[in-house]
């Protein structure tokens, strides 16, 4: 290994152990068990100083494609005012089985309360009720229920028909009257309409015993960990239950050592891939040659009109034919199901290339897999050891077939569609590449808001595509450079789509 490179490796090594500490050393008690609530068995974290009397009780509930240990921050803020903290995983999210949908998580979280009251872990009248996004929609449902000391709601997803938003948006309808004592908190940077949304809860609020904060230089993903917020729901609970006031904040550290870890891992992910394939490259097999020099790259407005083309007749297909559910992913059966005719659209334009891409060594396929599972692995186990539920359960492998073949044809057909690496730079091929798939992006977005696909939770997740889109397609290229392999390179790819398709989706 040449000097930079195996600096960048031990710079790496050192952010992982290094983040590894700051993420693990905790002060508070944490345990797991699993909550029977009207058949939903769902796997509950209780988080608490470590004393055996509280002074009260907190459900805290966490969002669409989240998971309880994303709310770790919060969870840890109540915990400091000596509060016992329940943060359960909803059906279908992190540790918990599914099938998921938005009415039986609601139905699972009031039996959820209910039972906790029932067995006596908790008192409503010494309870807050506190949610993100969906979570935040289903506290408000829940505490007008069961009548709780106070809700705080983050984010909260909008529950009626209002400020533009259209009904197939809604993850609930007919919501109920908001229960007394409800705190709503927005973020600046979310879309007017979310934020307005949260303050008509306080506002519809006949009780006008409600409160609303919008928190300046936030999105709604950083309020989960914005010492504003921690502050305000603390001094919430106090008011509530009648608590001094808390002096302190939980540290910052586990956010530091995860994201430290992360980029460590960014960084190890260069060298371990050239250390498996070798630093050379070696003759791309999609030339008619032999020779990839003496490729020339793929017509341009022709890539980009064929993706366009092919994007619209998926989702205009889709439009009369639902996607069968065999990936059993909560929307992911729509993505795959549209990939899997995005890539098979494009394969049929192009399949006198395909024998001669289709000519690699057995063992570069192989090690491709392997270099792809690993790396998987690898950044899902760091996530799920410090900030997130990540670790793919036996029900997500279960999927991993399903969507890894329907994502592959795809992958395969924009490495044709690319042209070898010396045919054009890597920064070309990789914005050409990010160009394909928003032009593909923008075609399901015309599905969802004219076709009324009702494939919301894709415009949510857009963001989180986009920045793995940007580092698995930099991974790709490394692949396709080190092997000279269009097959290996969509392997790779593929691998990793998949299983990260099966980290960000509910399970059904």
């Amino acid at each position: 290994m040449k000097a930079p490179r195996a600096i960048r490796a031990i710079l790496g090594v050192l952010l992982c152990v290094g983040g590894f500490v700051l993420a693990r050393v905790t002060p508070f008690r944490q345990t797991t068990v699993i909550v029977d609530a009207g058949g939903c068995r769902l796997v509950t974290a209780i988080v608490d100083a470590g004393e055996d009397e509280a002074q009260g009780s907190v459900v805290l509930l966490h969002g669409l494609v989240a998971n309880q240990k994303i709310m770790w921050y919060l969870a840890q803020a109540f915990a400091l005012q000596n509060l016992r903290v329940f943060v359960p995983d909803f059906p279908g999210h992190g540790r918990t089985h599914g099938p998921f949908s938005f009415q039986r998580s609601a139905t699972c979280s009031e039996t959820f309360v209910r039972q906790l009251v029932a067995r006596g872990a908790i008192d409503p009248s010494r309870t807050i009720i506190a949610g993100h996004s969906m979570g935040g929609a289903i506290a408000v449902m829940t505490g007008a229920h069961i009548p709780v000391a106070g809700v705080i709601v983050i984010s909260p997803a909008p529950m009626t028909v209002a400020r533009g938003i259209a009904a197939f948006m809604l993850p609930f309808d007919k919501p109920p009257a908001t229960p007394r004592n409800t705190l709503a908190i927005s973020a600046a940077w979310e879309p007017s309409a979310i934020r307005e949304t949260a303050q008509d809860l306080v506002t519809a609020d006949a009780s006008g015993t409600g409160k609303y904060m919008l928190v300046p230089r936030a999105s709604h993903v950083s309020v989960l960990f914005d010492r504003r917020v921690a502050r305000a729901s603390q001094e919430w609970a106090a008011q509530a239950l009648h608590l001094p006031p808390a002096g302190t904040q939980p540290p910052l550290r586990p956010l530091v050592g995860g994201l430290a870890g992360s980029l460590g891992i960014l960084l190890l992910a260069g060298p371990f891939l050239r250390e498996c394939f070798g630093a050379n490259v070696r003759p791309d097999p999609a030339s008619p040659t032999g020779a990839a020099t003496t490729e020339l790259a793929p017509s341009l407005f022709g890539s980009l009109l064929e993706i366009v083309l092919a994007s619209l007749f998926a989702v205009v297909l889709l439009h009369f034919a639902n996607p069968p559910h065999v990936t059993r992913v909560f929307e992911g059966d729509y993505f795959a199901a549209f990939l899997l005719l995005l890539g098979a659209s494009l394969l049929a334009l192009h399949y006198r290339e395909i024998p001669a891409a289709l000519r690699t060594s057995p063992m570069v396929v192989l090690a491709a897999a392997f270099a792809g599972l690993v790396l998987h692995l690898l950044i899902i186990g760091w996530f799920d050891l410090t900030l997130t539920e990540a670790w793919l359960t036996a029900a997500r492998w279960a999927r991993f077939p399903a969507l890894f073949v329907a994502v592959l044809p795809y992958h395969f057909a924009e490495e044709l569609l690319l042209g070898s690496p010396t045919a054009r730079s890597a920064k070309t091929r990789l914005a050409l590449a990010l160009a394909f798939r928003f032009l593909a992006w923008a075609a399901i977005l015309l599905g969802i808001f004219f076709l009324h696909s009702n494939e919301i939770l894709l415009v949510l997740l857009a963001f989180y595509f986009g920045v793995f889109c940007l580092l698995q397609r930099a991974a790709m290229t490394v692949v396709r450079k080190c092997t000279g392999s269009p097959v290996a390179a969509a392997l790779f790819g593929a691998i990793l789509l998949a299983g990260f398709c099966l980290v960000v989706f509910p399970i059904t």
